[in-house]
């Protein structure tokens, strides 16, 4: 394959892995503004995180990464990559929440704006992450 078509497909594999990783983050910041009617924001974000997390791997496996391995495995790796991921989200989120906005005096929607920018703000990381290690040739060899 030459470089400009590997970078094109590269293109579309990352394309796709934002459309399903933005469906789970749609589902995961739903998710989180119900648990947040019942319990505290903190333990919302989590909970969320993790039914988020539970279906950006089956939409992730199926529709942007070619699967060659054992699911069970591929899951243990992409639910280490998004420990990773996960204590970005909660650290950008609460730190957004309790300290930047208002310092800021931010008011509007703050937790949910919050949330919202912790979400996005692992997108890069966790896509190479997947890639290479998740479901990519280190996964392989494991």
């Amino acid at each position: 394959m030459s470089a400009a078509a590997t970078r094109q497909s590269d293109r579309r594999q990352l394309a796709s892995f934002v459309v399903t990783g933005g469906t789970a983050a749609l589902v995961n910041l739903v998710s989180r503004w119900l648990l947040s009617f019942v319990v505290v924001y903190e333990l919302a974000v989590i909970v969320a995180y993790l039914i988020g997390l539970n279906l950006a791997f089956v939409l992730a496996r199926r529709y942007v990464f070619t699967s060659t391995g054992h699911w069970l495995g591929e899951y243990g790796r992409f639910a280490l990559v998004n420990v990773v991921s996960f204590l970005i989200v909660l650290g950008v989120s609460s730190s957004l929440a309790r300290a930047l906005f208002p310092m800021l005096g931010f008011t509007w929607h703050v937790e949910d704006v919050a949330h919202f920018i912790g979400v996005a703000s692992p997108i890069l990381i966790s896509f190479y992450l997947h890639k290479y290690y998740s479901f990519g040739k280190v996964a392989q060899r494991a």
